[in-house]
């Protein structure tokens, strides 16, 4: 594996670790304001789903763009 591949494969996991505390305060924030707006069944659903999805963007959103400042230098 080349040094230039490793360094990507880093990129990654980095994005990975910001996409999953991007979960943890989103689900951690969301499930509060949902428990205002709608009853127990559903807001912790709705604050975990939107969770997931707000994580699994900024694991793309980080992994593209360290990846590209690993590719130019």
């Amino acid at each position: 594996m080349s040094v230039d591949r490793s360094e990507i494969v880093a990129a990654r996991g980095v994005a990975v670790g910001i996409g999953l505390i991007t979960l943890m305060l989103v689900w951690l924030v969301g499930s509060r304001l949902a428990e205002l707006v709608w009853e127990p069944p559903v807001g912790p659903v709705v604050a975990f789903v939107t969770a997931i999805v707000v994580g699994l963007i900024a694991s793309l959103v980080f992994a593209r763009r360290l990846g590209e400042r690993v590719r130019r230098g």
